[in-house]
């Protein structure tokens, strides 16, 4: 493994890391969108992670580190809608989206969580450019012994 892909790694989790809290913060601006484009409230989004590369059975795990050319890192496996989280009902029979009982269907969102992924979200982000500058001093201090 060169250094190179230490800063490869600590790169991907920085480039996840950010997606997650940008995707946090679309959720928190939305907390209280009861009507989206197509007319339904709007529902909560989650990121999931997934490694880097294409090593996906575990013969090709096998060969790849026989051959030391695990690629590692990590990448956005997708953007889902949180389906498993109910929605709020809040009865306001003057709202403009209220139904016919006068209840209005507010986002799935819950503010406390979102804030607690934030703050998951800015420690990895944190953790990732710790290694990175690690990785540059490691290798920097190198460069600086080869010149002697």
């Amino acid at each position: 493994m060169s250094i190179f892909n230490s800063f490869d790694i600590s790169a991907s989790g920085l480039t996840a890391q950010r997606f997650r809290m940008d995707i946090i913060a679309e959720n928190v601006a939305n907390a209280n969108s009861t009507r989206t484009e197509d007319g339904s409230p709007y529902v909560r989004k989650v990121v999931t992670f997934e490694e880097k590369g294409e090593t996906k059975s575990f013969s090709r795990i096998f060969h790849s580190a026989l051959n030391n050319r695990k690629q590692g890192g990590v990448k956005v496996g997708g953007v889902y809608e949180d389906t498993w989280t109910q929605a709020n009902m809040v009865y306001d029979p003057s709202h403009p989206d209220a139904d016919e009982n006068g209840y209005v269907t507010y986002p799935n969102v819950d503010v406390v969580t979102e804030m607690t992924n934030l703050i998951d979200a800015s420690r990895s982000y944190e953790a990732n450019a710790t290694a990175f500058n690690a990785s540059k001093s490691i290798a920097s201090k190198g460069l600086d012994m080869g010149q002697s």
